[in-house]
Formats: structure tokens, sequence, C-alpha cells
């Protein structure tokens, strides 16, 4: 048997922007309506555009897969077509076994049935028999965490109830493929943790998994290999921190705007650990920030500042080359002045920007700011949250019966404290 669970070859998918005419009622007054407006009927084409072009990947099995890309790359019409939802326009695709997909939060579910109604419609559309989704109905229903709430018709759900539901279903097929898009965003943080759990869990037992996410740090954290997609088409495709890494920087170098007329710009920043470039860290794990700075004029006594940002970007850390006893620095025009900051990464998991200024403090003037110049994501075994991590330790617990005295002291308390409100 073959080691691939899933294959895409040269997949096209054209779509039509506007109406499309499917009968002869709709089509003739559209036809007469082009006639006093004057519009030919070959125009039809121009609305015509590319979704996908020359898609080709496969998933092996055992193996987490992701696939990135700002709204509109291209993703979900790739799920679908795995899915079998839609046909491609030209190409091949292909998948070797049971196939599990949750792409819609709503997908499979009937409004007016309760939420256990629905595991069994959900359950036979994934291919589950009836005696099937018996023997797991207490497992599916305690993944979804929504027990109170089973026996009530499903359009008085919340998004992230659906996806509770949906997930827990969809991975109690026993799937030998599991595609799951964006949908596991409208789950709370707990849930989502689970679904991760879950998921490797299925990975564990042969399975493929196919995860589409904009939460880079899921992806990171969850699957081996990526691949960006973008206007339909593959831009690279290989190990997940890289791939992370060339979206990133390509962001960045389409977001960014620099003026023409400033003085001196931030011409690169990067983060690295002892191995090189990386935006994944362990927390407490030293990490190094360069900065290069390129002077368009003469500039004198400048300043580099370092900030970390959270994911609501508010400024959790800030230092500068001056405040860490380095000074400032002159420029000539054409000069580059590069630093690197070594800091250690104290902070709990999540996901942060690291932002570089370029500042004269003497007379309060900023030069140029990169906010956010690069993503980086921290991860902890320790259970913590917050801004730092301040490595907790429990070392000592103890439950020991109450003495006399104990009771005495308890009994007494009481009688003060009833004293106190008496009087009051």
């Amino acid at each position: 048997m073959s080691d691939v669970a899933l294959r895409m070859e040269h997949v096209y998918k054209k779509f039509r922007k506007g109406e499309v005419y499917n009968s002869l009622r709709d089509l003739l007054p559209a036809l007469t309506g082009r006639m006093f407006r004057q519009q030919e009927l070959s125009q039809i084409d121009e609305r015509e555009f590319w979704a996908l072009q020359d898609l080709s990947f496969e998933v092996k099995r055992g193996e987490a897969f992701g696939i990135i890309g700002h709204n509109g790359a291209g993703k979900t019409t790739a799920l679908k077509i795995l899915s079998r939802i839609m046909k491609p326009t030209k190409g091949q695709m292909a998948v070797h076994g049971r196939l599990s997909a949750l792409i819609e939060v709503t997908a499979g579910f009937h409004q007016d049935l309760t939420g256990r109604e629905n595991i069994f419609l959900h359950g036979t559309i994934l291919g589950m028999t009836k005696r099937q989704i018996e023997s797991k109905l207490d497992q599916i229903i305690a993944l979804s965490g929504i027990e109170e709430y089973i026996d009530t018709p499903v359009k008085r759900y919340s998004s992230g109830m659906y996806a509770r539901l949906g997930f827990s279903v969809a991975v109690h097929v026993n799937p030998e493929v599991l595609i799951v898009d964006e949908v596991l965003s409208v789950g709370d943080y707990l849930f989502q943790i689970k679904c991760i759990e879950r998921m490797k869990e299925v990975i564990r037992g042969g399975a493929a998994v196919l995860f589409v996410s904009h939460d880079l740090k899921r992806v990171a954290e969850f699957c081996n290999r990526c691949l960006l997609l973008e206007k339909g088409r593959t831009v690279t495709t290989g190990p997940v921190q890289e791939v992370i890494r060339t979206y990133l920087n390509r962001s960045s170098s389409t977001d960014r705007t620099v003026g023409s007329s400033e003085p001196v710009i931030i011409s690169k920043v990067r983060v690295r650990n002892e191995h090189g470039e990386c935006i994944q860290f362990q927390s407490g794990q030293k990490a190094w920030i360069d900065v290069e700075v390129t002077a368009r004029m003469c500039c004198n006594k400048l300043s580099v500042t370092l900030c970390i940002l959270d994911e609501g970007l508010t400024e959790i850390f800030e230092t500068s080359t001056d405040r860490l006893g380095h000074g400032n620095y002159d420029l000539n025009e054409g000069d580059i002045y590069s630093c690197t900051f070594e800091v250690r990464m104290n902070m709990p998991n999540g996901t942060f920007y690291v932002s570089a200024i370029i500042y004269r403090f003497d007379i309060q003037t900023e030069y140029d700011r990169w906010e956010p110049a690069a993503t980086i994501y921290v991860n902890s075994e320790e259970g913590v949250r917050g801004y730092v991590n301040c490595f907790p330790k429990v070392i000592r617990q103890e439950i020991r019966k109450a003495s006399d005295a104990d009771h005495a002291a308890i009994v007494g308390k009481a009688i003060n404290n009833s004293k106190c409100r008496a009087d009051y």
C-alpha cells in the first residue's frame, strides 16, 4: 500500500464573477438588457478568473501538512476539491482512504434537529453506521463539551458550539485523511488545545491531517511541512518554519512603506537562535535580534530602540542601545549601521511581535519605525499565562488532619466573627 494519503497534480480551478444564468427565463432579460446597454456577450469571458493554478502537493500517512496564505489565496477551494465538493477545471487529485472533512461550521447539520440527532445525521453523511455512532456517542458528546445542550435544536447554538460538535463527530469517524479548515478558530482556547491533542492521536494512528489556519503559531506547533499559497499559486513548499518565514517576509516587504524623504531607515530585522534564523522559541530560550540601519543622508546621535509586543500590539518590553550603555552613533550618507540585541524569551505561550525604532533622544525625534518587523512564537511547558514566564514550581504540598487545637481556633474565630456581625 502506498504511503501517500492524498495528492494533487497540476490542479486548476476557474470561477466566474457575477451572475450565472441557468435558465431561459433568466437569460432572455439579461440579453435584452445587454442589447440596450450595447454590451457584447463575449464580455462574459472577462469575468472568469483562476482560483487555483497548477497546484501540486502530496501528504503522506501519519503526517500533518499545513496550508497558509492570505484571504482569497485559494486554500478553501483546494480543500473543497479534495473533499469532492467541487471538481477541478483541470488536473487530477486522489485521496487514498476514508476522508473526514471539517470545512464549514454548519456543514452537515439540520437546523431543526437537536445536537444528539445531528450527531447521527452528520455521522451517517461521513460514512458511519448507526451502530458505530451509538458505540461512540458518549465519547463524541464528551469531546464536544456541550453535554448540557446536546438535546437542544442546533439553530440555537453559537458558532463555537457548532465547531465543537462538528469536530467531535469528524474525528470519531476514524478517518485515514482528516481535513480541517479555519473553523477551529471560533472555539475557545481550551477547546483548541483539546482539538490539537485529538488530531495528534489521529496522526499517531497513521492518518494524514491537512490543516488550514491563519493561526501561524498553531500551524508551526502542529505541522511538519507546509505550503504557502498566493493568488491560487504555490509560492513554496517545505519545512513549516521556512515556509512561515517566507510568508512573513513577503508580508513585511509588501505592507511596509518608507517615505523617500526619511534621512535614515531600518533596512533589516532578523530574529535567530543559536542555530540561525528562527521564529519559534521555547519559553526562557535566548534569542538574538539583528537590526540594520541605512543612512540616506548625514544623521547624528542616533539610537536603536527594540520593542516586543503582544498579540494586541501592546508593548510588553522595550530597551535601546543608548540605555544599555552603548551611547549613540553618527552616520554619513550611505553608511550602514548594524547591532545585535541578546534577549531571553521569558514569555508564556503566545504570539509576539518584534518592533525596531530609530530614535534621537536629545531632540525627541523618531526617524523610522518598523512595527511589527518580525513575528515570533513562544511555547511553554508550564501552565502559565500573562506577559512573563516566571517558571513557577510547586515546591511543597501538604494535607494533614486538623488537631484539637486547630478545631478550637476555628470555633473561636467563628464565635468572634458572629459577635462582630451582631455588634454591627
